[in-house]
């Protein structure tokens, strides 16, 4: 059965849309014919020990420089002494026709390891983007040589001796000292030998809740500006060992020009921490109406983004949640404290019986503002034995943006994208290069799914990548304003948010049949402003810091 379109009006917002309005593109399952052959191995045998629940992640990345994102995505294996396969990640290079290769093992990835997420960013300022691989053990950072290869650096970063259940990362330059730091969530204190045992009918196991394990504290790593990191956690103020940390997004909630970190925790209260500017944060999530539902219960946060959707400069914070719980979306208001607004409007209702995952706010259709796209998927497999009304495998949500009213428009992208699956992570990225952005899913314990962006409603876009010079040289937490006839916006460069997974790092801007770009204005991360006029719609930009732009 097609799941009817839904008008999803929120309140403060405005908008009048027709309900039968074509929504002007679609999201066609290309997988195939790119050559994306992946299927994800989280190991199961029949032991449902919980990791094999939580992964894969995927990333958009231009690892070889070309100006064509590329594709990772990322994989587990099979537990010791249950061996049936050799898996690992798969990094896809892009052709520039439409076609990936499969260059994993010439890459120097082809290394097993139980992982689940992915963040990507130059941590050494050399040009060339790094990978950090979460994993259950020993999460793995990779170095990117600039010559299509990577080195495993763990040890030499120094950032061995963390062994957890990590779940996602994020690279951010938190004390903006032109280096990328690392912040990493952890779930529970889990190992095969402490696997609890958890069961729907009191006889047979199933995956259990976070509630039978002890919460970790999430870690956050400095980089020292010479190839190593250090361990910061406790004295910047984040060491928390009731967290039960799953996605974790960037955001400068009181716009004072430091990032701030929201950390979506699974039963747990959110957390959000406040950038003191001396290196150290506040956790000041309960005071800003995040940590809780409206009712005042903790949830089970899964994934997250954020986005200026309002253009006033305050922050909207989407975080997925289990089923019957719906997602939160919190607006921020100016006296620092955010509003759920997600109860009272359709996009509550809609998301009710799903469990979200990835999840990320993009411009689907290039008309200047931003949507929202939640990947679903349940953990268990059996579960519809226990609650006839709730599916394992679920069709993910578009919740088009038209003037302030959202509308699912899942069901009008194709049957490849409405299909049930079982998701978990999702990135965005424009791997053909023609201006939109396409859409990578994972699915647990199955393939992952690319879907190119077919635009249909004539709308163009103006693309940057954002280098820094005294900032970090991926420029993440530069925020990009915007102004041209009838619009204007903000965007941020940004590593971590959804799940396991990270989009790609250029920001694109939607003008809708507009031919310039008037106005942009980028405050870097290091402090610096700039301006830029009179860009012209279906161009690509690189625009370096302090000076200059270039087409």
């Amino acid at each position: 059965m097609r799941r009817r379109d839904l008008m999803l009006g929120l309140p403060g917002l405005t908008g009048i849309l027709d309900a039968q309005a074509r929504p002007g593109f679609q999201l066609s399952d290309v997988t195939r014919a790119a050559g994306i052959a992946f299927k994800h191995n989280s190991g199961a045998y029949g032991k449902k020990y919980l990791p094999e629940t939580m992964g894969p992640g995927c990333a958009f990345l231009d690892y070889d420089g070309d100006g064509w994102q590329d594709i990772l995505i990322v994989n587990s294996m099979d537990w010791p002494g249950h061996k049936r396969q050799r898996s690992t990640l798969k990094l896809y290079r892009n052709n520039r026709n439409g076609t990936f290769t499969d260059v994993t093992r010439a890459a120097g990835l082809d290394v097993e390891m139980y992982g689940l997420g992915v963040a990507v960013g130059d941590y050494n300022n050399d040009g060339w983007p790094d990978i950090f691989i979460t994993c259950v053990g020993q999460s793995r950072l990779f170095q990117n040589t600039g010559k299509g290869t990577f080195v495993d650096v763990t040890a030499k970063a120094g950032l061995t001796g963390h062994e957890g259940f990590s779940i996602s990362a994020m690279w951010v330059d938190y004390d903006r000292d032109g280096h990328l730091d690392l912040f990493v969530t952890n779930y529970v204190r889990w190992t095969e030998q402490s696997d609890v045992f958890c069961s729907f009918d009191g006889k047979l196991k199933s995956y259990c809740t976070p509630e039978a394990y002890r919460g970790a504290t999430c870690w956050l790593f400095r980089n020292k500006g010479d190839g190593t990191f250090q361990d910061v956690t406790a004295r910047a103020g984040l060491l928390d060992t009731s967290s039960k940390s799953l996605g974790v997004a960037l955001l400068d909630f009181d716009n004072d020009g430091w990032p701030d970190l929201f950390v979506a925790n699974d039963t747990q209260p959110n957390k959000l921490y406040r950038n003191q500017r001396n290196g150290t944060f506040t956790e000041v999530a309960v005071r800003a109406g995040l940590a809780f539902s409206e009712d005042g219960r903790a949830r089970a946060g899964m994934g997250v983004d954020v986005a200026d959707l309002e253009n006033s400069g305050l922050a909207t914070i989407v975080v997925t949640n289990f089923d019957n719980e719906m997602l939160g979306l919190y607006r921020g208001t100016k006296s620092g404290a955010f509003i759920d607004l997600a109860p009272k409007s359709g996009m509550g209702k809609a998301t009710r019986r799903s469990l979200g995952f990835g999840c990320f706010f993009f411009d689907a259709d290039m008309d200047g503002q931003l949507d929202l796209l939640v990947a679903n998927g349940h953990i268990d497999e059996s579960i519809s034995r226990a609650r006839h009304e709730v599916t394992y495998a679920q069709s993910p949500h578009l919740f088009l943006n038209e003037g302030g009213s959202f509308r699912d428009v899942a069901s009008q992208m194709g049957p490849g994208f409405l299909a049930p699956k079982v998701a978990r992570g999702a990135a965005f990225g424009d791997f053909d290069n023609d201006g939109d952005l396409d859409v990578l899913i994972t699915t647990n314990a199955g393939p992952a799914y690319l879907f190119r962006n077919d635009l249909m409603n004539g709308n163009r876009s103006v693309r940057l990548r954002l280098v820094g010079t005294k900032s970090n040289r991926d420029a993440i937490g530069a925020i990009v304003k915007f102004e041209t006839a009838g619009l204007s916006g903000a965007r941020t460069v940004k590593s971590g948010s959804s799940y396991l997974s990270q989009s790609e790092l250029p920001v694109t801007i939607g003008l809708g049949r507009r031919d310039v770009l008037e106005r942009v204005t980028i405050l870097w991360p290091s402090g610096r402003t700039e301006e830029h006029r009179g860009l012209k719609a279906g161009q690509r930009y690189q625009v370096v810091e302090g000076k200059g732009i270039s087409s």
